[in-house]
């Protein structure tokens, strides 16, 4: 049932004991909060959000009841702002700022996006504001977790997870952004430029599977300013490995272990090594 009770702007700065006139806390909150900035793809993702303890309360059907829009931790609820579009399975997300909340029940939550950023609780939650409702299976997770908490996990480049965990329950919500196209359009603009980037262009073609021999045509370019150059040699190394030709690695690799320790680089002689083993 929604509450009757929507405090004020007085009461809120009595509860919190903040003061709004000179932006100094006075004491600590009840409920600390905590800023998250992932990079994502070419862009990024920050996250605000309260942090509650469970101080030996039951916490899902009990303090936070089934079925009801929960404000997702402690004071106001979450906002996530996303420089760049992202996907929540297969739901679109324009590039903006948004409020996240949930409906907690026993085997099923539901995860919301709402239009509205910067609401304190879920006092004025509207549905019709929503942008995202979708439905994600909560797991059980052991030792439980006194302080609510959210963090972006198994991130790699285009995919990542948004994870909420309380009490004995994690949520786990998968986001995708797709840079391919941005990055692909940015490389094509930088080699009609005086700056051509050979050397990371060549890294993203290779780490991307991309054209292999327009790969191994770039490391060639950025190889030319700098001969002694232990990393160019380990990426040519690989791209050469990639492409199949594990004799012209093996060569490369070792000229490169000599260069890296001709300057005492240990990483370098390593990582050339390394490609040498894998060659064999």
């Amino acid at each position: 049932m929604k509450t009757l009770f929507k405090p004020s702007i007085a009461i809120l700065c009595f509860l919190l004991t903040f003061n709004l006139c000179n932006g100094q806390a006075l004491m600590p909150l009840a409920s600390s909060s905590q800023t998250l900035v992932q990079d994502f793809g070419l862009g990024k993702v920050t996250l605000t959000y309260g942090r509650p303890n469970m101080n030996d309360r039951k916490i899902f059907g009990g303090l936070e009841p089934y079925g009801a829009v929960w404000r997702t931790g402690a004071n106001e609820a979450p906002k996530l702002t996303f420089t760049d579009e992202v996907s929540i399975l297969g739901n679109k997300i324009p590039a903006g700022s948004y409020s996240l909340f949930t409906v907690p029940n026993k085997n099923m939550w539901t995860v919301i996006l709402n239009k509205t950023a910067n609401q304190w609780g879920a006092y004025d939650y509207k549905m019709e504001d929503d942008i995202l409702r979708i439905e994600i299976k909560p797991s059980k997770i052991n030792p439980s977790v006194e302080t609510f908490s959210m963090l972006f996990s198994e991130v790699k480049l285009g995919k990542m997870n948004l994870d909420l965990m309380w009490e004995n329950t994690l949520i786990s919500i998968p986001m995708e952004v797709d840079f391919d196209a941005k990055v692909i359009a940015n490389i094509q603009k930088a080699m009609a430029s005086d700056k051509k980037p050979y050397f990371a262009a060549a890294q993203y073609y290779y780490n991307n599977n991309k054209d292999i021999n327009q790969a191994l045509l770039w490391i060639n370019e950025a190889e030319k300013t700098d001969q002694k150059a232990p990393w160019y040699k380990y990426w040519k190394a690989k791209i050469l490995l990639k492409s199949g030709d594990n004799v012209g690695a093996i060569a490369t690799a070792k000229t490169g272990a000599e260069l890296a320790k001709a300057i005492n680089n240990q990483e370098y002689v390593n990582l050339n090594e390394s490609v040498i083993e894998m060659a064999k």
